[in-house]
């Protein structure tokens, strides 16, 4: 009789972001005529750089010849791609990563997602909240906590973000193992100090825990004195992995192209107290459960890093960036209390009410979609997370939608 990995049951009853669809598509087959406007999820809306146009054209057109043609390419990425990574996102801010320390894939999602099967199942995870949901999910799915009670899962170490701590969670109050960070965050879009940043590392060295780095959001950070990368930070090498992705920065959503960091310092153990290369570990899961992400696509990626690329690049940040200043202008003035916005996307905005109420009032009253910010933790009831990721015209259109609902 075949049977089923039971962990799964204990996964709530369906992912946020399907909730939301759910609703939002009973509205419009309610509503046939009335435009909805979606500031939910952070899918980017505006096309990919020239630069990534052209280099993914001329990438396909080797395809198209037997002479420059590709067939399996490294599970890793292609050199060309690592190494500009390498020299760009971190030597060039005085992090010592080489090229071969990074690993291409086709998704940041993918990557938190994986890298949890590389340790133990008894180990013990200290995850924030309100959190983007992959982190907890992907743990529930491998076992590692008990069933789902008054909204949290037993055997998780949670981590509260909230108004008192700034939305920068303090450190654990018992020994953890395996920490999740997020900055900037997902949802909040709060953002650490390299101050604030080195307290986590000291923390992991001294307990000999492993930090998991959420960067996805660092393009948009625009305060020059917060770190982009937590290797910025002096021994984090040791005790860190991070991620990153071309999604956000550059329009990748619908192209996938991501990559981790995992330093050859870093490492875990055994029962037995040995020490073990969490690099070489990641290195054969990598190239047993992926072929690589394709050649036209990393080409694409690392035009990114051309001077024509980077200032478009910097464009498409600075044009959503501009959305952000609007939403944080309109709610602010509404009287609403307000974080992020200024280094994220995205805007987390004390609602005054029940989380999923406020989301169906703005939907129903104004056409407009926002993300309930108790779909990502305890921590995130009563707050709404809106996303700067749509066009200027649509975001002004937004906010005026919202300013009369709430009158």
């Amino acid at each position: 009789m075949i049977t089923i990995n039971e962990h799964y049951l204990k996964l709530q009853a369906s992912y946020l972001f399907s909730d939301i669809a759910k609703r939002v598509a009973a509205f419009q087959q309610a509503n046939p005529d009335k435009e909805v406007i979606k500031l939910g999820i952070g899918d980017v809306t505006r096309s990919l750089p020239k630069a990534c146009i052209e280099a993914f054209h001329a990438a396909v057109d080797e395809m198209a010849n037997d002479a420059s043609f590709r067939g399996y390419g490294p599970e890793q990425g292609y050199d060309f791609l690592r190494k500009a990574i390498a020299e760009n996102d971190f030597q060039s801010r005085g992090a010592d990563i080489a090229a071969d320390e990074i690993f291409v894939s086709d998704g940041a999602k993918c990557d938190t997602g994986n890298i949890q099967e590389l340790f133990s199942q008894d180990i013990t995870i200290a995850i924030p909240d309100p959190v983007y949901p992959v982190y907890l999910d992907t743990n529930v799915m491998a076992g590692r906590t008990d069933m789902f009670e008054n909204g949290r899962y037993k055997g998780i170490v949670y981590l509260d973000s909230t108004k008192e701590n700034n939305f920068v969670p303090d450190l654990p109050k018992e020994p953890v193992d395996l920490i999740y960070l997020c900055f900037p965050n997902n949802p909040t879009g709060s953002t650490i100090t390299k101050e604030g940043l080195k307290v986590w590392v000291d923390y992991a060295r001294e307990n000999k825990a492993l930090i998991l780095f959420d960067a996805a959001y660092e393009a948009f950070i625009q305060d020059e004195e917060l770190p982009k990368s937590i290797y910025e930070i002096e021994g984090a090498k040791e005790v860190a992995i991070e991620f990153r992705s071309f999604s956000k920065s550059a329009g990748f959503t619908g192209t996938r192209c991501a990559f981790t960091v995992v330093p050859k310092e870093c490492v875990a153990y055994d029962r037995n107290g040995k020490s073990h290369s969490i690099h070489s570990l990641w290195n054969r899961r990598h190239c047993t459960k992926f072929n690589g992400v394709s050649y036209p696509v990393q080409r694409a990626a690392a035009a990114v890093y051309s001077e024509e690329g980077n200032a478009q690049a910097k464009e498409l940040v600075d044009y959503y960036m501009r959305n952000a200043a609007l939403v944080r202008k309109e709610m602010t003035a509404l009287g609403y209390d307000i974080v992020g916005g200024v280094n994220s996307p995205y805007i987390w905005i004390d609602g005054k009410q029940d989380s999923w109420a406020f989301f169906d009032m703005l939907l129903n009253k104004a056409g407009v979609v926002c993300t309930p910010g108790a779909g990502f933790g305890s921590c995130g009831n009563g707050y709404i997370r809106i996303s700067a990721f749509n066009s200027y015209e649509n975001v002004e259109k937004a906010m005026k939608r919202i300013k009369e609902a709430l009158s």
